[in-house]
């Protein structure tokens, strides 16, 4: 049996709650501090909260602590970890190994994805330092995962949907320099330097683009791909977007669960997830109506693709179509737009123009017609897309998920008593007795009435009469005293603390190895004088990669000139020189010139 878990993003509670309503099996939080997202802290009364709701459903908190650690932190550091595990967490996420030396913290230790885990002895590395979970990089392939599954003791933990970084998680050192030094992608402050507009020039100056976003990539989807993800190793499944709204988190949590849960229906048992209850009612999840930059599934098949989202470094959404008319009317403007469909007054829309995303709101939307108040920019020939859909939100907010234990109750009659048994989906046991009751004198009435009574729901329970059995004899009973029996058996089972499911081939444990990686082993990887590295190459982007995409004539590789000139990206009048690593097929961004 091989239990897979859905890991949601929450930068809240609240969000956290609903995550798991959707059907998450675990939820990553921030304490209120040392998380590698510093403007989504909580403090640890929330943590408590969300883990008492989770935990009722044997889904799992984990609290962040991944950032790098400075040595005068270290005893705050600790006393946020030991009052998160107090209230409840069941595991942290770290960066630093020097947290696993502290004797008084039981819970596991997750190494985050910025121990830029993408090899086996990197792995083994974090495996020997006492973590039960690795939680891999993004760019790896699938030969590269499985080999990493195999090779460690350890739960395997892939990102599967959401932002992605250009470069190899946590070694950036863009937003630094970009600030001068005052916000670190490694200290929670990552100011999104990829998402930024750069031109590229050559070493002469000559422009080749212009106010492009260079360095930013889609949004990863392998929402077609958790088969093949399972097949490897992989074991939790984690959506990025700590920083997402709510809406976000619903909806894709929601996608991810539905698929995962087909998986495990279609495996004959051999896969269970990893919390229990059932999720019922609710939307219809559409992965395209919520943030998103278009997909990509990056390099799972170590193959290179159209990564990149130069014009939209921003969430567009989905495309609706090409405007075909604009014009002046009395409350702005009115427009067209070719083969659109399903508009509604208040959808937000976005175009680009000379690079840049312009949004808008439409006023009053009506077959392919939009009316707007005036949008610089906005004229026939351009793509419009739907980046918020007031119908997918209000679909959202009129049917929340909602998630309860199933509870099967066997009743049985004998003379004057009825005894009801029950068992929750996750094993636990309750029993009532009922002793001198009257006897009924419509045996089929009164099973009906306690079949029917009994077969209803109480907070995040659903109790269904699973089997009756009489000798003859019904007690007569109220509705009243039914439903306070039901209520009973909620309480019993209340009291009987939830046993978490571990993930199939491992034990959580937190013995530590004494071994302490060090500062400089933990930045493997970073070269003198790269801010980046990334297995995203903008000479490949553009269609002049001298390996893999140039064509060969007479046996040679036609090279134009700009596949051999120095490239370098400009911004704010500062020149980063690029580095195309093509042994290792393998970009870095260099150090600005002076």
């Amino acid at each position: 049996m091989k239990y897979l878990e859905l890991l949601a993003p929450a930068r809240n509670t609240d969000i956290g709650i609903a995550a798991i309503d959707c059907g998450a099996d675990a939820v990553y939080i921030a304490g209120p501090d040392f998380g590698a997202r510093k403007d989504a802290g909580n403090p640890t009364s929330e943590i408590e909260r969300l883990c008492a709701y989770a935990h009722k459903f044997g889904a799992r908190i984990f609290v962040t602590f991944n950032i790098i650690l400075r040595e005068e932190q270290m005893p705050e550091v600790h006393r946020q970890m030991l009052a998160a595990q107090q209230a409840g967490a069941d595991a942290f996420i770290i960066r630093d190994p020097r947290i696993g030396l502290w004797d008084d913290i039981h819970v596991p230790l997750h190494a985050s994805t910025q121990c830029a885990i993408r090899d086996v002895e990197r792995a083994r590395m974090f495996a020997e330092a006492g973590c039960s979970r690795l939680i891999l990089e993004r760019e790896l392939p699938l030969e590269q995962i499985r080999a990493i599954a195999a090779a460690v003791p350890c739960e395997i933990e892939c990102f599967v949907h959401g932002a992605l970084c250009v470069c190899y998680s946590g070694q950036c050192t863009m937003s630094e320099v970009l600030t001068g030094g005052a916000r670190s992608g490694d200290r929670g402050e990552c100011i999104q330097a990829c998402r930024n507009l750069y031109d590229l020039v050559t070493e002469d100056g000559r422009v080749l683009m212009r106010g492009k976003a260079l360095l930013s990539l889609k949004d990863f989807n392998l929402s077609a791909r958790l088969d093949d993800l399972v097949a490897a190793g992989v074991t939790s499944f984690k959506i990025e977007g700590r920083l997402k709204n709510a809406s976000f988190v619903r909806n894709t949590v929601r996608e991810y669960s539905l698929l995962l849960d087909k998986l495990v229906a279609a495996s004959g048992g051999a896969l269970r997830r990893s919390s229990f209850g059932r999720v019922e009612g609710g939307f219809i999840p559409d992965l395209s109506k919520t943030f998103n930059r278009g997909f990509t599934e990056l390099y799972l098949d170590g193959k290179r693709g159209a990564w990149a989202c130069m014009d939209a470094p921003k969430s567009m959404g989905e495309e609706i179509g090409i405007v075909s008319s604009v014009r002046a009317v009395a409350q702005g403007l009115e427009i067209t737009v070719s083969k659109a469909s399903d508009l509604h007054n208040g959808d937000g829309f976005a175009f680009v123009s000379e690079g840049e995303i312009i949004g808008f709101r439409g006023d009053v939307c009506q077959g392919d017609r939009i009316i707007c108040k005036p949008v610089a920019g906005l004229r026939a020939g351009v793509v419009l897309w739907r980046n918020v859909s007031q119908a997918f939100e209000k679909s959202l907010d009129a049917n929340p998920c909602k998630r309860f234990v199933p509870v099967a109750l066997s009743v049985s009659a004998s003379g004057s008593s009825l005894s009801v048994s029950a068992l929750s989906q996750d094993g636990r046991q309750a029993s009532v007795v009922l002793s001198d009751c009257e006897a009924a004198r419509d045996l089929e009435r009164a099973a009906a009435l306690i079949s029917g009574q009994l077969s209803k729901r109480v907070d995040h329970y659903s109790f269904t009469v699973a089997s009756l059995s009489d000798d003859g004899a019904l007690p007569h009973l109220s509705s009243a005293v039914l439903n306070g029996l039901r209520r009973d058996l909620a309480a019993q089972l209340d009291s009987i603390a939830v046993r978490a499911i571990p993930l199939a081939g491992t034990q959580y444990s937190s013995a530590v190895n004494s071994r302490v990686i060090s500062h400089d082993t933990l930045q493997t990887g970073r070269r003198p004088g790269e801010l980046m590295r990334s297995k995203y190459c903008i000479k490949y982007e553009l269609g002049i990669c001298p390996v893999h995409q140039l064509p060969l004539k007479a046996g040679k590789a036609v090279i134009p000139s700009e596949a051999k000139e120095s490239l370098y990206l400009v911004n704010n009048g500062r020149r980063f020189p690029l580095l195309f690593d093509c042994g290792a097929c393998e970009m870095a961004v260099l150090e600005p010139l002076a």
